[in-house]
This record gives structure tokens, sequence and C-alpha cells, in this order.
């Protein structure tokens, strides 16, 4: 019987190699592509609409240098006093040079007493990130940071 053995041996290698190499070639085809300054801009009006956007009252604090762009630590704070009159209803985080320019949001109301969140993000390069905060008013403030990263991530293979 080692014949038998031998080739069912082969046969499970070349079906396995088969089938690996269907695996490359579906990643390789099904991996996004990388975003770009006008999707960001894009899902940016998605969301604020003809609105006017404004600079101040939002605090980006996330590192200008990250090592790994895997796990980067963010922190968004609004300047509000939510009260039930004056408070922050969502805030939105945008990057753009991800496979998908909208990263998050959060939902927030006066009985979240600060304006703040705290997340980690994953960054495939290099890139601007912006946070959006949609005030109870109606309004709309950003900040935005330039990141570097000197390793990217989102550009592994499954």
């Amino acid at each position: 019987m080692p014949g038998n053995d031998q080739s069912t041996r082969r046969y499970f290698l070349r079906a396995a190699g088969t089938a690996a190499l269907a695996g490359t070639i579906v990643r390789a085809t099904l991996r996004p592509a990388e975003a770009t300054p006008a999707m960001l801009n894009s899902a940016i009006r998605n969301i604020v609409g003809e609105a006017p956007l404004r600079t101040g009252k939002v605090k980006l604090d996330i590192p200008p240098l990250v090592e790994n762009g895997n796990t980067v630590p963010m922190t968004v704070s609004v300047a509000s006093p939510m009260t039930a009159d004056d408070y922050v209803r969502s805030i939105h985080v945008f990057n753009e040079k991800n496979p998908q320019p909208y990263i998050g949001n959060f939902y927030l109301g006066p009985a979240a007493g600060r304006a703040q969140v705290s997340s980690r993000i994953r960054l495939a390069d290099s890139q601007k990130v912006v946070a959006i905060a949609q005030m109870s008013d109606g309004s709309f403030w950003s900040a935005s940071v330039d990141v570097v990263v000197t390793l990217a991530a989102c550009t592994e293979e499954l």
C-alpha cells in the first residue's frame, strides 16, 4: 500500500497548493483601494451637509508621530458645558488615507457630563485625521492633526 499513501499525499499537497493559490488571488483582488482627500471631503459632507464647518472648540489629541499604525491612541474633547441647552450631540472621526475615510462616530448628550471620547484607531499610512463635533444648536466644529506613521497598518494580508 505504499503507492496509495504516496498518491494520496501528492493529491492532498496539490489540492492544498491550488487552494492556497486561489486564496492569495482572492485576497489580492478584494483588498480595498486607498482613500483619497476627495473621499475624505465627501465623507465629511455626508455628515455636515451644507452647514459651515468651523475650527475651534474641538481638541484632537493624537500623537503626531507613531511607530506602529495598528494601534494609535486618540482622544477627542470638545469645549462644552454639557447642559440641557448646550451640549455635544455627536463626535465623528475621519482619516485621509485608510481604505475607508470614516473611522467612527460617538453620540453624546447632556447626561454624558463631559464631551470627551477616547479610542485606538488604525492608520494605513501617514495622513491627516479629522474630528468633527455637532453641537446641540446644529453647528459643526472641527480639529485636524497630521500624523506620521513609520509602520503602516491596514496593509497586512489576511
